[in-house]
């Protein structure tokens, strides 16, 4: 499928899960996260859920990951350049939501893309290779572009990998791993 057909068939699944659902995949899938990836004393790019898209509750894993002592930085989209600054999250008060639903800090400590360790990435669909498919901006590609080579991307999802995203671009970043419910995949 293309990723115009993905992004359609996946929105349409998630508004199919009730709110009750929602909580316990995202609650399954931060436990997935935590098992398998060492967060103590990382750097970590974490989004914040669009609620308005359904989107899995990373608020769970922010203050997980705090508590065992990860820095965690939220990302915040700049329409004009389309590209994303992450500032370290201290408060909710930093928090505002900005005209796409997109929790987002106001204010903080700006880290830079090559200091992440993991970064935790939004996505609509998965394919078997790592291939992601999220909302058609590029934010993501353009940051993980940036990251150090060792930094390890990793996506959030509630539903099982596609078998092949047809319109793959060079310019698209694959994944690492990827968390579901039932399970973790880590990709070549």
């Amino acid at each position: 499928m293309t990723k115009a057909d993905l992004r359609q068939k996946y929105k349409e699944m998630r508004l199919q899960l009730s709110p009750g659902e929602i909580e316990r995949l995202s609650e399954t899938i931060v436990e997935q996260a935590l098992t398998h990836f060492q967060l103590s004393e990382k750097t970590i790019s974490l989004f914040l859920p669009i609620e308005r898209q359904r989107e899995v509750n990373t608020y769970l894993l922010l203050e997980r990951a705090m508590g065992i002592g990860a820095s965690v930085a939220i990302p915040k989209t700049n329409f004009e350049t389309m590209e994303m600054r992450h500032y370290l999250f201290e408060s909710t008060d930093q928090l505002e939501v900005n005209q796409k639903g997109i929790p987002e800090p106001k204010k903080g400590k700006v880290i830079a893309a090559d200091r992440f360790d993991i970064v935790f990435v939004p996505l609509l669909a998965a394919d078997v290779k790592g291939n992601r498919v999220g909302y058609g901006k590029g934010f993501y590609d353009r940051f993980l572009r940036k990251c150090a080579p060792n930094c390890i991307f990793v996506g959030l999802h509630y539903f099982d990998l596609e078998v092949k995203i047809e319109d793959v671009l060079p310019t698209d970043i694959r994944l690492n791993a990827l968390v579901t419910p039932t399970k973790v995949i880590r990709f070549e």
